[in-house]
């Protein structure tokens, strides 16, 4: 069973659906306790870093959700549910993340530096630097859809299984151990998006 986080900022039901294509069980929780007792937890999100934190902080879902990593169970993040993983991101001021990953979520300078629209909105390639169980199956330089203003900056280069280049290569995944979490949609990515999904269902 996939549990699929609701702390207010996710299209829940799109993730939801796009589970339930590949086969598997997928449903939407929002206590501590049922984080607490989930065997897979999807964290998606959308919008900004300040309002996610302080919503999963409030909701009492911040701690569960480290329990969770810190017990080995599998874990995706979804865009802001990767960004949220780290130490701090920088939308409007600074802001403390979960700090499960040490690193930093900051903002596309593409718009300043080379003419880049920002945020980065459409497909685009990934390139592989890991053999992250996401990608099992998958083809080198396939396409994702990504819909972002911020991208991560881990402090350690070994968490990254892909990066992606839009004016410059910026981290869109990464893997560690139980982790898994992409700054792309995989449920807006068509089949290769529903591969990845499959095989975080099989984790």
């Amino acid at each position: 069973m996939v549990s699929i986080l609701d702390y207010g900022m996710a299209n829940l039901r799109s993730v939801q659906k796009a589970f339930e294509h590949t086969g598997a069980a997928a449903r939407i929780i929002g206590t501590p306790e049922e984080v607490r007792t989930a065997a897979r937890l999807v964290l998606p999100g959308v919008g900004a870093f300040k309002d996610a934190a302080r919503a999963l902080r409030d909701r009492g879902l911040d701690e569960p959700i480290r329990r969770h990593i810190e017990a080995g169970r599998p874990f995706l993040g979804i865009c802001l549910g990767l960004q949220l993983l780290f130490d701090v991101g920088y939308e409007d001021g600074e802001h403390r993340g979960l700090g499960v990953l040490a690193g930093t979520c900051v903002r596309f300078e593409v718009d300043r530096t080379c003419g880049l629209k920002v945020p980065h909105m459409g497909w685009n390639q990934l390139k592989r630097r890991s053999d992250s169980p996401l990608l099992a199956g998958l083809p080198d330089l396939c396409n994702v859809y990504f819909v972002h203003s911020y991208h991560v900056v881990p402090a350690d280069a070994a968490v990254i299984a892909t990066t992606t280049d839009y004016g410059g290569d910026f981290v869109s995944s990464v893997w560690k151990n139980n982790i898994v979490a992409t700054q792309f949609h995989p449920e807006k990515s068509q089949a290769v998006g529903l591969k990845m999904l499959a095989n975080f269902a099989r984790m």
